[in-house]
């Protein structure tokens, strides 16, 4: 017996990636809270493993956009292009969500807001930049264009970040030269979490472009 047109619609909505994306960042809140706490921060570097988890999601988003557009232009292939301008928005709305949690951050832990942080003022330029530039190629909606403009954008990023002036974010990693195993562990599902919540929304910006 085929299933009647209602049954299969509403099939389709519980397996939209919007639920999984929804499903996903409720799994990031709630890991987030039962994460251990530091011996110096205590229960404030919770807003720490996050803020970190974001920005990483964000930058492996770009990547992965400017990698698909690069495949895309070199390949011709419109489906390539397409993951380039989805993985491209994914990740600027990462970016976006990590800058206030980067400021509470430093009003929970440090007891004010260092505004002139040389990362963070980068972070803010391209957080600017990003959603004009997300903004300007939606509006273009010329495919090769916007797997250019994501690869250049990540390109530039990791140019001017790798040059960048360290103060809060002393180098090496904290979390992973901490020599904690349970820290580590939990930091790397966390990040798979929340990788998990990328995909899952590039996957709804796909479908909102089918759609369309």
């Amino acid at each position: 017996m085929l299933a009647d047109d209602s049954t299969i619609r509403g099939m389709s909505k519980i397996r939209s990636p919007l639920n999984y994306f929804l499903i996903s960042v409720i799994g990031v809140v709630l890991l987030t809270f039962l994460g251990p706490q530091e011996q110096s921060l205590g229960s404030n570097v919770r807003i720490v493993y996050l803020h970190g988890v974001l920005v990483l999601t964000a930058e492996i988003a770009f990547l992965a956009a400017g990698l698909s557009g690069l495949l895309g232009l070199l390949l011709r292939r419109d489906r390539l292009h397409a993951w380039s301008a989805a993985l491209g928005r994914t990740g600027i709305v990462f970016w976006l969500t990590y800058l206030p949690l980067s400021l509470w951050a430093m009003q929970s832990n440090w007891n004010g807001l260092f505004l002139s942080e040389p990362r963070f003022r980068l972070a803010m330029i391209f957080a600017v930049s990003g959603v004009l530039l997300q903004a300007g190629l939606w509006i273009l909606n010329i495919a090769p264009l916007t797997s250019l403009g994501n690869l250049l954008y990540i390109l530039v990023l990791r140019v001017v970040f790798s040059t960048a002036q360290n103060i809060m974010h002393p180098p090496p990693s904290p979390i992973f030269n901490s020599g904690n195993a349970v820290i580590i562990g939990y930091f790397m599902l966390l990040n798979l979490l929340a990788l998990l919540a990328a995909f899952f929304l590039a996957r709804l910006f796909l479908d909102l472009k089918h759609n369309s």
